[in-house]
């Protein structure tokens, strides 16, 4: 325990003397080193004036024991700084305030970069998602198509507001199978932002220069 307790003190310790010398300078050169974020503070160290959070639902669920039924209550909270990071967070406790603390510290340690790009002509900036990507969470499919500039978000209110969080101004969206599970719905959403990183699209390729010899 002692061991355990150590290591994400040091960890903490590493990143935010780096990121306080200047040595890190954004939460990008710590994804592009694939250094793990354990502590949320870190995320309120380079993004905290800027993220923004917000409760998509609350349900309750119950267990069924031998004295009686004792219910609880599950969280789904949403984090982003509507600029390229975004992040979900599922929490489920005995009282709501704890749940819903419980799920933002879950969401903040779960933000992922997500890469913008464009439809069409490179004019101003970025605003949908660079390429038709897929996510899958249970038996929901949830696809995200880019979509010409101002056309909005074409999307449920779930994945819409993951959207709007993650700093997408223009998205087509298609779902399949059974998406009034909110859970799988949300992941699944998620999931599709998080893979616009997963690989480089002709655009982003290096230029290759041949020689001879």
């Amino acid at each position: 325990m002692e061991h355990k307790l150590h290591d994400r003190t040091l960890l903490l310790g590493v990143l935010e003397c780096k990121g306080k010398d200047k040595k890190i300078k954004s939460l990008e050169e710590i994804y592009l080193f694939s250094l793990p974020i354990k502590e949320s503070e870190i995320i309120d160290f380079f993004l905290g004036a800027s993220l923004k959070d917000e409760v998509l639902k609350i349900i309750p669920v119950q267990k069924q024991t031998r004295a009686d039924q004792r219910t609880r209550f599950k969280a789904f909270v949403t984090i982003g700084d509507y600029n390229g990071h975004v992040g979900l967070g599922v929490k489920c406790s005995k009282e709501v305030a704890t749940t819903i603390r419980g799920a933002i510290i879950l969401a903040k340690l779960s933000i992922v970069p997500v890469r913008r790009g464009y439809w069409g002509n490179k004019i101003d900036k970025p605003h949908t998602v660079p390429c038709k990507v897929t996510g899958h969470c249970g038996s929901v499919l949830v696809r995200l198509i880019p979509p010409p500039r101002y056309t909005g978000i074409v999307s449920a209110p779930v994945p819409k507001k993951l959207l709007m969080m993650a700093g997408i101004d223009d998205c087509y969206t298609s779902a399949r199978d059974c998406t009034a599970t909110l859970d799988n719905f949300a992941n699944a959403t998620f999931d599709a932002i998080s893979k616009t990183y997963s690989y480089l699209i002709p655009d982003l390729w290096k230029e290759t220069v041949l020689t001879t010899q």
